[in-house]
Formats: structure tokens, C-alpha cells, sequence
């Protein structure tokens, strides 16, 4: 079955090779790569650090600064180059959730590690989630780990 895909394709990103994979998959679909969105999105920061640690000197901004330009080493080849790389903060499902709708997407490529009973418990699942809010196709790539 051959798929295309005309309108943006939103891939969350958390720098893993099964990550990678997705955005491999996305590419392959896409008619363009200028559709390809790759986002990371980083939690929010709680600061709970020790005594004497400069907590303020740790800010949001600093955390996406930092995120994005390591997003875009990633990503450097020039085959990359028309794909959008973003990195925002939040509840990683709920914000690809969310930025796959601001950009109309199509379509949401997410791998899965195939954690189950108590790693998921413990971990969640973010392709889960996805999959659960998300208003437009899921594909989740199915990658174990043996």
C-alpha cells in the first residue's frame, strides 16, 4: 500500500534511534519534506535542586535554546533542511496533540517502545496518549527493543 500524504506530517522526537525511525518513516510518506514537522518537547521544569545550586540560572529558555540547536545538530544533513524542527515545553502527548492541530496535520508519525505492565505503569506512554487525543491518523511504529 503506498501512501502520500499532502499536508504536514508532525513526528515527536526524544533524540532515540526509534525516534529517528519515525522521522524516516514521515519522510517517506510526505510529498515534500517541507511538510515533515519534527518536534521535541521537553517537560516542565520543576525546580527542586540542592542548597547552593543556582537553580535561576536554569530557565525555560535556556532549556529551549539549548534543546534546539541540539535539535538542529541532529538533523543537520541537507536532506533535513526543509523540515520545520521546533521544540516546545509541556505534557509531551498533549503538546504534539495540540501542535499536530495548529498546523493541520494530516497525520501524527510516533514510534512505540512496546513497554508493557509495570515500565508502562511507571513510564506512561506517549505514543498512547497521542493516539488517545489526537483528532487526526496515528501511525505508531511498532519498535522493539530485542
Amino acid at each position: 500500500m503506498a501512501w502520500s500524504i499532502s499536508k504536514a506530517v508532525l513526528v515527536p522526537f526524544d533524540f532515540s534511534a526509534h525516534s529517528r525511525v519515525a522521522v524516516e518513516k514521515a519522510l517517506s510518506i510526505a510529498d515534500s519534506p517541507s511538510q515533515v514537522h519534527i518536534l521535541h518537547v521537553l517537560p516542565t521544569f520543576i525546580p527542586l535542586a540542592p542548597e547552593g545550586f543556582p537553580v535561576e540560572a536554569i530557565d525555560d529558555q535556556v532549556r529551549l535554546e539549548y534543546t534546539q540547536k541540539a535539535l538542529d545538530e541532529e538533523f543537520a544533513d541537507p536532506r533535513f533542511a526543509q523540515c520545520s524542527k521546533e521544540v516546545m515545553i509541556g505534557d509531551p502527548g498533549l503538546t504534539c496533540v495540540e501542535r499536530a492541530k495548529t498546523i493541520g496535520a494530516d497525520l501524527i508519525v510516533i514510534p512505540s517502545h512496546g513497554r508493557s505492565g509495570i515500565s508502562r505503569l511507571v513510564l506512561g506512554s506517549v505514543a498512547e496518549r497521542v493516539v488517545r487525543f489526537s483528532h487526526v491518523p496515528v501511525l505508531v511504529i511498532k519498535i522493539s527493543d530485542s
